[in-house]
């Protein structure tokens, strides 16, 4: 197996790790969507996302991926923000 393989593989290996964290992280978006329905809050809390962008870039041991690491996590925030609205529409359908 030369190189490119072996990076391969091992893309391939915390990929599967990442498929698993992400189903993870949104099964606990919906206990956070399901807390801020019962409590009228709003979907949006920009304070605890700067917070988290800070706390978690400064754990990097690697300085240089961190514009590349919060670009990944600004996104990732993201798309649990539209989850946590296509949760909170389809319970105000019902």
């Amino acid at each position: 197996m030369n190189q490119l393989e072996k990076s391969r593989q091992e893309i391939d290996e915390i990929d599967s790790q990442l498929v698993k964290l992400f189903e993870r992280r949104m099964h606990a978006v919906q206990g956070v969507i399901s807390y801020k329905m019962e409590q009228g809050l709003p979907i949006l809390d920009s304070g605890r996302e700067a917070a988290n962008i800070a706390r978690s870039s400064a754990q990097l041991a690697d300085p240089e991926l961190k514009p590349y690491f919060e670009k990944w996590y600004r996104e990732t925030m993201e798309i649990a923000k539209q989850y946590q609205g296509s949760i909170r529409k389809r319970q105000e359908e019902k």
